[in-house]
Formats: C-alpha cells, structure tokens, sequence
C-alpha cells in the first residue's frame, strides 16, 4: 500500500471515530510525532536566529529593496 493510500484509509478511520477521547489521543500522538526543522538546528544556528530576532524587536532592520542595492 503506497503512503497516499494510507494517508486516505487513516483519513477515513479518523472521521468514522466518535469517541472525541479518542480523537483527542489521535490529535496528540500526531503532533508529537511532528518534526519541527528548528530542532534540527545547532545551538549556534538557533543563538544566530535569536540575534536576528532581537534585532527586528529592536527596528534594525532594512528592506529587501535596500538590500538588493547593496548585493554585487
């Protein structure tokens, strides 16, 4: 059974669930299985994201526009 058959028959069983508990697990047991790329990241990545996050709270920034200006 390839993945998009799967994905279907699994689609189906969820809708025909009426035991919202069961549900609930199901919603649960998904997201937890979910990969978030951030978590891929290194430290160093993520401490490099959180400067730039910083400095956007700050208003450093310029626009696309202003930086195309400045590329070669």
């Amino acid at each position: 059974m390839d993945i998009q058959t799967s994905k279907i028959e699994v689609a189906k069983m969820v809708l025909d669930l009426e035991d919202s508990k069961l549900v609930e697990k199901v919603r649960k047991l998904i997201n937890k299985e979910r990969k978030d790329f951030y978590d891929e990241f290194t430290e160093d990545q993520k401490l490099e994201i959180q400067y730039g996050i910083e400095q956007l709270d700050r208003g450093e920034s310029i626009s696309w526009e202003d930086l195309k200006k400045k590329l070669p």
